[in-house]
């Protein structure tokens, strides 16, 4: 690490705390050339992660874009912002974790409905419909037939 002060590549670092948000190591340093200090930070490199659209298009992953689509599904359903921000902080690292370069929109919806499933079921729905492009009410009976017979297995 090169001394902003001096410019000179000779330092030794003081201390090491990990920042507020645990994702960034904050560390102290002092220049053995001109014996000034400073601070630098260390974060870990996300890899860019490409989406692949239905069409082929290929565009950056964006996490946004699933908060939009799990707001609109979740209007005027009993769901909080938080939950909303933790499904999409789960989907998010489970693609990071499993996917290198890129990834196919398919697996990025599955996900998704895989964890607003266990938020609400209405929300669930109105995802899945958009998602899976339903044409008429029979697609959303066939959706809805696994939850029906779950609940009469449940009584």
């Amino acid at each position: 690490m090169r001394c902003p002060f001096c410019r000179a590549d000779n330092d030794k670092v003081i201390d090491s705390r990990a920042s507020q948000d645990g994702f960034s190591i904050r560390r102290r340093r002092e220049c053995l050339t001109c014996k000034r200090r400073y601070t630098t930070y260390e974060r870990v490199e996300e890899m860019a992660i490409k989406i692949i659209k239905k069409d082929m298009v290929r565009e950056p992953f964006k996490p946004e874009k699933i908060k939009k689509g799990l707001a609109l599904a979740c209007w005027k359903r009993p769901i909080s912002e938080s939950q909303i921000e933790d499904i999409v902080s789960a989907v998010e690292s489970e693609i990071y974790a499993e996917c290198e370069g890129e990834v196919n929109s398919d697996f990025i919806g599955e996900l998704v409905m895989k964890h607003l499933h266990r938020v609400d079921q209405v929300a669930f729905v109105r995802f899945a419909s958009v998602y899976r492009e339903f044409k008429d009410v029979h697609d959303f009976v066939d959706e809805l037939q696994p939850m029906l017979q779950d609940k009469k297995k449940q009584s």
